[in-house]
């Protein structure tokens, strides 16, 4: 496995790669890699020729009371794990890399970026928007993987790809869990003993509602409300549990056949999200 620090280096080598008429996938990461990064990248190998993974810690998606500081940097342990998954270059990029000034354009995918994680977290998503365009453009892959998991980060990455006319296929993998049905996370080593015990109960509450609309609810405030309650019961401090349609985001009526059920809250100080896509035409 190729490793690159700079931007010219990366292009010579995805050049490379095209002018021999190979396809290029791209999975984009924080680092701190677990089994959910890895599937990614063995699902790009599937599909492309080579493959590019990114580890960079970006500054402009966390808030000033968020963990950038803190946010768990496993830079040896990534490396092993991605040259034994297949990767064919890593670009592992500093700050000043990405961000040699300060970046006067900004990137907004505007109803999307306040929804959700965007209303408790102003800003991030602007973050996320800009760092992955740069990615793009300095990948410039024929694929971009990213996990289910972030939902709404998967869909804002779709609107921004087709909204600026961004060359590149944009495919969704699914989450992957834990036995117990946590939804595995880099956040999740900050979590206790106890809290990691209590943790799963965030995807129990996702699929607890998921069957009482299947089982013919219709007051989708009311089932979302049983399960924040459930759970604040339970110790989470709840941020959201929200019904949605699938294809915006925005809230569900009863007669919407595809659905997602969003949620966040906090253990202690440690931000869980997790979301469940089905269809009520299972009913």
């Amino acid at each position: 496995m190729q490793i690159v620090t700079s931007v010219v280096a990366l292009r010579e080598a995805t050049r490379q790669w095209r002018q021999a008429g190979h396809s290029v996938g791209f999975v984009p990461t924080m680092g701190n890699l677990h089994a959910g990064h890895i599937k990614l990248v063995s699902t790009a190998k599937q599909q492309a020729d080579k493959v590019v993974a990114s580890i960079f810690v970006n500054p402009t998606q966390f808030g000033p009371n968020e963990d950038f500081a803190s946010y768990p940097r496993t830079e040896q342990q990534d490396q092993e794990k991605l040259l034994a998954s297949g990767a064919d270059l890593l670009f592992l990029p500093a700050v000043t890399e990405m961000y040699p000034h300060v970046a006067q354009t900004n990137i907004s995918v505007a109803a999307l970026s306040s929804l959700h994680c965007g209303a408790s977290r102003p800003g991030h998503f602007d973050g996320v928007a800009l760092v992955v365009c740069k990615l793009l453009n300095m990948v410039q892959p024929d694929l971009l993987l990213l996990g289910e998991k972030d939902f709404q980060q998967l869909t804002l990455i779709r609107q921004m790809v087709a909204d600026l006319n961004i060359p590149v296929t944009v495919q969704g993998v699914a989450t992957v869990r834990e036995d117990d049905g946590l939804a595995m996370s880099s956040r999740n080593g900050y979590l206790s003993e106890q809290q990691r015990l209590q943790a799963p109960m965030l995807y129990q509450a996702l699929c607890a509602a998921r069957d009482e609309i299947l089982a013919g609810h219709d007051d989708y405030l009311a089932v979302a409300g049983r399960q924040r309650q459930d759970l604040q019961q339970a110790g989470f401090a709840v941020d959201y549990f929200s019904i949605c349609r699938s294809q915006d985001l925005l809230p569900a009526g009863s007669s919407d056949p595809s659905l997602l059920i969003l949620a966040a809250a906090k253990l202690g100080n440690t931000r869980l999200i997790d979301n469940l896509y089905f269809s009520k035409s299972s009913i």
